[in-house]
């Protein structure tokens, strides 16, 4: 028996990392499986699972994926733990059939930010839910920036990530739709791929602005990339653009609408926060309490630039 616990445990490791609170035997039990975290937002996400599920009382297992395969199993894993509730943040394509398996086991799933694209039969199952931010609405009011910024006519520039699936396509959406409802003289120039890395989004940035000679505003997805934008910006000495978007919630972000180097750009960012999975575990054991939640919450968007980013301002996120 021993020996098979220990191999149990082995696979857990496996998959990255192995987290379990204990509790009685009769007390709700949950999961929580997320991405390694190879961005700063993916590192608040992890600090508040964690943090709510503490705080929740219930036992929880928290388990990270590499990839799509260990996420699958990640969640196999769960349900052989006898867990009775998942909050899964499916960053990788390729776990419907997991997750489908872990809703006839009774097993409730609970979506973060995006969604596990599961078959048709599955998409209005009793036990699945989904808590996102409004990817829909950052695109939309992103534009609306933007437009205001420039006073309704110049040249952007598009940052996107098309491998971030519905999360990249909303946001995209939303821009360009809401683009062609103000009908102005908002002008795209082009588009380039990134990573919500700043380090590599400051390469692919440099070679924007090499390539463009003229940019008057930059709408990117995300605040890790929007930093490795503004530092191209700075160290190319760039004084024609006049606005950049993001994502995210990053506190040094925040802090940059402050800096006198920039001072020229309308720097901003599209709320987006990772303390969001909290009331994805809170919503969640209050299922399994049978508790009535809504299956679909959108977190609504706000705009944070300098007017109003002291309102954002906290020294304590980790993100």
């Amino acid at each position: 028996m021993k020996k098979i616990l220990a191999l149990a445990l082995a696979l857990m490791m496996a998959l990255g990392m192995f987290a379990v609170a204990s509790a009685d035997d009769d007390e709700i039990s949950i999961g929580i499986l997320a991405p390694d975290t190879t961005h700063g937002w993916v590192g608040g996400v992890a600090y508040y699972a964690e943090k709510a599920a503490e705080e929740s009382g219930v036992k929880y297992t928290y388990i990270t994926a590499a990839n799509a395969e260990e996420m699958a199993s990640g969640i196999e894993q769960l349900v052989g733990l006898g867990v009775d509730g998942i909050v899964v943040w499916p960053q990788f394509s390729g776990v419907a059939s997991a997750a489908e398996a872990a809703l006839d086991a009774g097993v409730v799933i609970y979506n973060f930010d995006m969604m596990i694209e599961v078959s048709d039969e599955y998409k209005d199952h009793e036990n699945l839910y989904v808590l996102t931010g409004d990817n829909y609405g950052m695109g939309e009011r992103g534009a609306e920036y933007i437009s205001e910024k420039l006073g309704g006519a110049g040249k952007v520039f598009v940052l996107n990530k098309p491998a971030a699936g519905n999360v990249n396509d909303d946001r995209c959406a939303g821009f360009y739709d809401k683009l062609a409802e103000l009908d102005n003289d908002i002008e795209v120039i082009g588009e380039a791929a990134i990573e919500f890395s700043r380090a590599n989004d400051l390469d692919v940035m440099t070679d924007v602005l090499t390539a463009n000679p003229e940019i008057d505003a930059v709408f990117s997805l995300d605040d890790e990339t929007s930093i490795g934008a503004l530092q191209a910006i700075k160290e190319a000495g760039r004084t024609d653009i006049k606005a950049i978007t993001g994502g995210g919630g990053c506190q040094e972000y925040f802090n940059m609408m402050l800096e006198e180097d920039y001072a020229d750009i309308w720097v901003s960012s599209a709320t987006y926060s990772p303390n969001m999975i909290t009331k994805c575990v809170e919503n969640l054991v209050k299922v399994l309490q049978g508790e009535e939640i809504e299956h679909l919450i959108v977190d609504p968007t706000t705009i944070v630039d300098r007017e109003n980013v002291a309102d954002f301002l906290d020294e304590n996120t980790p993100y």
